[in-house]
């Protein structure tokens, strides 16, 4: 009989330490630390044209935009992570001692791929609405025309409102803005079937 051995685990001051110096980002999950699975080209475009078009439509707001490169601390769920496009009212709040964690995101914005939806969709939207300040959470396809946007309503349940085709207009619910889709998916190569 064999005997697997236990995935080892990392403390929160450990993960982020050795985060410091890693060749590539990981999340941390519960303990375990978990390489971020590497981007294509449609999900770079994607995630990079919406941040270019918040940051230029918001610049003048009380609101700020960052991208992947920052981290969101969730202490409910002991979860490290970097949505691909996050939006904050006002100052972000920083995790005690650090300068690259913020606590505080008012929209998180991720693109799904085929090895992260399901936890995008599932045990990541758990953790991410435990999140006091999060007030929408929106999921972008890059295989299809498609996405997905849940608004956190007066009475604490979230409504989805589902997009698709490059004619229709996602209007964000916690920021004042709107983009059609077809300019977020544009240069967004799309496999006809």
């Amino acid at each position: 009989m064999l005997l697997q051995t236990p995935p080892k685990t990392y403390t929160p001051a450990e993960y982020l330490e050795l985060e410091e110096t890693a060749d590539c980002r990981h999340e941390y999950r519960d303990g375990e630390i978990v390489p971020m699975t590497g981007g294509s080209i449609n999900h770079n475009e994607l995630s990079g044209m919406l941040h270019a078009y918040l940051k230029f439509a918001l610049r003048e707001s009380n609101y700020r935009v960052f991208t992947s490169d920052l981290r969101v601390w969730i202490p409910d769920c002991n979860l490290y992570t970097y949505p691909d496009v996050m939006a904050i009212q006002g100052e972000p709040q920083l995790q005690e001692g650090r300068t690259d964690t913020v606590l505080n995101p008012l929209l998180v914005v991720e693109v799904l791929s085929k090895s992260t939806r399901n936890y995008d969709r599932g045990d990541k939207f758990v953790c991410y609405r435990t999140i006091s300040t999060l007030q929408e959470y929106v999921l972008i396809d890059q295989y299809a025309v498609h996405v997905e946007q849940y608004a956190k309503t007066p009475d604490n349940k979230w409504l989805l409102t589902e997009y698709d085709g490059l004619d229709t207009v996602l209007s964000f619910a916690a920021i004042p803005f709107q983009i059609p889709l077809s300019d977020l998916y544009e240069n967004v190569q799309i496999a006809q079937d």
